[in-house]
């Protein structure tokens, strides 16, 4: 057994009661529909036996109980089928939403890292239709195969006990239907493996294009956009117009394998009655039962194709969830009693796929400092931050938080007591109470005070204003409705509501204007003195007053010191110091 396939199982475990109880219907319901031809047999050989004697002659059940028992039959096996299919496709459903949020989960733990190299669309196209796919795997597929294979088996004794010789020339057909199956079903496999890649494909085509719809609109490539979306479109017609020839061709060479064992039954059949050999009963039966015998193998062609699109979906959602999240917590954690928020890099050398981004960067931040980091774009100043918290992984030894280093800490414990304002603020599809109130895990709206709070030290409190319902205002998707400054106050209010030990501004007010700035950084002196800060920025002005200013150039720690000392030092941040000041006078 594959370990794709290993892994499946679990999840059939969890709801193995229900399943038993559905395969106890599943088998009545089986045994009620082979039952029904035995019953017709004996009322076929009792009406021949009416028709041939006198009514004063004939004893026995009337056909009229014949009649009833059929229905009574039918009727049985309806419930029974109903029953059936509730419970196990009930299960299957089940089991959809165990691996729907088993997938969630398992993305939530891999790292940025891993993102960054797989297209989002491709993602949402395997936790959707993948997983569709999947769950007719583990409940059709499951149900039709076992109620085949029953119906198989039982009906194949059940003709041998009527007529050996007609069983074996009815037969004749397996052998090839066997090898037909097979070569189908490769074929198969690997064209469900195409098709749902390409549809992945074009499910990120669309993602990236309305993710991006202002920028295509801006450059004018909505033609170049459609275009794309057409062939990608074309592409995945043209695999599936591929699987409908191949599923086109499948059926039929199976309904005429079985038609040719059904006419050579009605043939030889039908002599051996006229001859004696067979009653028109034990005939009449007989054909049902290869009537019987002949859905099992179509019925088998279809399911042969579910099981093959199920596996290929499986594989491609189990290629997921094999991957090891490369950031985790570790085997033997420390758990401080509270955490206070020194910060330390010693001697950080940092690699990211093979390229250096940082190199041997050395600083120390009590709580109540502020380290500020500037330098020219691609120096390494958001690399830098981001293993504070451990979005990459920063070499053991390196990184450390009130003397513990950071991956010995639980990652909940050491994101919990850092609040990070990225480069680029991502706001959600809520309202700015919801967007601000995030990181708290409560719900809020407009009324509660602490949002209130923090939206007036990030300076949003003003445009609340023009917006329409103030903080319960729908900002759309990514924030869309709201400026670039404005997205980054949000954000900005995000992470002070938190109440952080440890404060991370990436780049965080490059948006804003310098007067805002200067209101901003204003009122966020005194919730920076109860905290350790940490500024990037490309702007002077904003670190003017931090108590350690590192200078990245390339990776490496160029220059550190204060402003005062190092504008006296008359290096890198001096130049970028006159020349953003003659910037200013310019403007």
């Amino acid at each position: 057994m594959s370990p794709a396939a290993s892994a499946l199982i679990p999840y059939l475990l969890r709801h193995r009661h229900r399943f038993a109880l559905g395969s106890v219907f599943l088998v009545l319901s089986t045994a009620v529909t082979l039952l029904s031809p035995w019953v017709l047999k004996h009322a076929v050989d009792s009406l021949a036996t009416r028709v041939g004697s006198a009514p004063a002659a004939v004893a026995g059940p009337s056909l009229a109980l014949f009649a009833a028992a059929l229905v009574g039959l039918a009727l049985g096996g309806g419930v029974c089928r109903f029953l059936t299919r509730r419970i196990i496709i009930g299960a299957s459903r089940d089991i959809e939403l165990d691996l729907r949020n088993d997938l969630f989960r398992h993305l939530q733990r891999l790292p940025p890292a891993w993102f960054q190299a797989n297209r989002t669309g491709d993602l949402m196209s395997r936790a959707t239709n993948d997983l569709s796919a999947v769950r007719m795997l583990a409940g059709p597929a499951i149900m039709y195969t076992a109620s085949t294979s029953i119906t198989f088996v039982v009906a194949l004794f059940l003709m041998l006990s009527l007529s050996p010789a007609l069983t074996l020339l009815a037969l004749l057909p397996l052998p090839v239907v066997t090898v037909v199956v097979k070569r189908f079903g490769s074929a198969i496999y690997l064209r469900s493996e195409r098709i749902q890649a390409q549809l992945a494909h074009m499910s990120a085509v669309v993602q990236e294009a309305l993710a991006g719809v202002r920028v295509v609109r801006a450059y004018r490539r909505e033609a170049i956009e459609i275009e794309r979306f057409r062939e990608a479109n074309e592409e995945y017609v043209a695999r599936s117009r591929a699987m409908v020839r191949l599923q086109g061709a499948f059926h039929p060479t199976l309904s005429f394998l079985l038609g040719l064992s059904a006419l050579i039954v009605l043939w030889i059949g039908s002599r051996h009655v006229i001859e004696g050999r067979l009653s028109m009963g034990d005939f009449v039966a007989f054909n049902v039962y290869v009537a019987m015998l002949s859905w099992p193998m179509i019925a088998f062609g279809w399911v042969t194709n579910m099981l093959q699109r199920g596996l290929a979906a499986w594989q491609r959602m189990f290629d997921i969830l094999r991957v090891e999240p490369s950031i985790r917590d570790p085997d033997v954690a420390v758990e401080p009693a509270r955490i206070r928020g020194v910060v330390e890099f010693r001697d950080l050398t940092f690699a990211y796929n093979g390229r250096a981004v940082l190199s041997r960067v050395s600083a120390r931040v009590e709580p109540g400092q502020v380290l500020a980091l500037v330098g020219p774009t691609g120096a390494g100043k958001s690399t830098l931050v981001d293993l504070l918290p451990r979005l990459f992984d920063p070499p053991p030894g390196t990184v450390y938080v009130d003397g513990v280093d950071v991956r010995d800490l639980p990652l909940d414990t050491l994101r919990g007591a850092i609040g990070y304002v990225p480069q680029e603020p991502l706001l959600f599809s809520d309202t700015v109470a919801g967007n601000v109130a995030f990181g708290s895990r409560a719900p809020a709206d407009g009324n509660d005070a602490a949002v209130g709070d923090a939206v007036a030290l990030a300076q949003l409190d003003a445009d609340l204003a023009g917006f329409p319902r103030g903080l319960d205002t729908e900002v759309g998707e990514r924030g869309i409705t709201l400026s670039g400054g404005q997205k980054q106050r949000a954000a900005l209010a995000r992470a002070l509501l938190t109440d952080p030990r440890i404060l991370i501004l990436d780049d965080a007010l490059s948006a804003v204007d310098t007067h805002t700035e200067e209101a901003i950084l204003a009122r966020l002196r005194e919730v920076m003195r109860r905290r350790t800060t940490i500024l990037v920025a490309h702007r002077i002005s904003t670190v003017r007053e931090a108590d350690l200013i590192l200078v990245l150039d390339d990776g490496q720690v160029a220059e550190r010191g204060t402003h005062a000392e190092l504008v006296a030092l008359d290096g890198l941040y001096a130049g970028l110091y006159r020349k953003q000041l003659l910037e200013e006078a310019l403007e």
